[in-house]
């Protein structure tokens, strides 16, 4: 049996009169590949904070690796790479791609550390690994879409992390680039032996590369394999009128984050 890295025991997240996440109970066990689905409103994006130390427990319990406390210390963060929802990137912002990347050693460094050429040499393994050593000069601001999306990989990379979180990574660009997207994290997950947790509203997409799904209503509702996690009549139950179920069963959520 893998070793479980992640450890939700009936934890219960929000603020002050808010309750975002109620009563998760949860394991995530080393070199996973887990998807995490539900609408708009979820808690996905708690679940999310709550996994970077951001969120501590209100109920119950959340332990990260091997630390016993509630809060998620520095080097612990240090060894979560994290891809945050896209954003929208001032074309002019006078940053070059392997500076970009370059960034994400600095997690790993800690104050006052300047990086050195070992730190250059990672963050240049890390564009290797996405593909984009060829776009290290480049500037950040000019590349597609994708190709900045994959220089944000690679900036997760840089930290050398144990867990990949990624959420929504494929928002905000075309379909051919979505799947592109979709097969370089699984092939990360495969060469790098990365635990990952991938947020996302797309579940067509995930469905066939994901270990497990955990599926969100503001409380953990299944988690499981995709073909225990995707019946229609759970799904219905979490998304209601906006789910749709074709004649060949391929289910289509219209889920999105503006």
């Amino acid at each position: 049996m893998a070793k479980t890295i992640i450890h939700f025991s009936h934890a219960t997240f929000g603020f002050p009169g808010v309750i975002a996440l109620k009563d998760v109970s949860l394991e995530i066990a080393e070199g996973e590949f887990v998807g995490v689905i539900g609408p708009n409103g979820s808690g996905k994006t708690t679940l999310c904070r709550a996994i970077l130390g951001l969120m501590r427990p209100l109920e119950g319990s959340l332990q990260i690796f091997d630390c016993a406390c509630e809060e998620l210390r520095c080097h612990h963060r240090a060894r979560i790479g994290y891809l945050p929802q896209k954003g929208a990137l001032d074309r002019n912002f006078p940053i070059t791609v392997l500076e970009a990347v370059m960034m994400g050693r600095y997690g790993a460094l800690g104050l006052f550390r300047r990086p050195t050429k070992q730190d250059r040499e990672i963050a240049l393994e890390a564009l290797s690994n996405v593909g984009m050593q060829d776009h290290r000069n480049a500037a950040l601001g000019l590349l597609s879409g994708g190709q900045q999306q994959r220089v944000f990989i690679a900036r997760a990379l840089a930290q050398q992390p144990q867990v990949l979180l990624l959420d929504e990574p494929t928002t905000g660009i075309d379909i051919t680039t979505q799947h592109s997207v979709l097969d370089l994290i699984r092939r990360l997950h495969r060469d790098l032996g990365l635990t990952v947790l991938l947020i996302t509203h797309d579940i067509n997409m995930i469905r066939s590369l994901v270990d497990r799904l955990v599926l969100l209503k503001t409380r953990l509702f299944a988690a499981g394999p995709p073909e225990e996690v995707l019946r229609p009549d759970l799904l219905s139950q979490v998304y209601g009128k906006d789910l749709v179920i074709t004649e060949k069963d391929l289910v289509i959520v219209e889920d999105y984050h503006h």
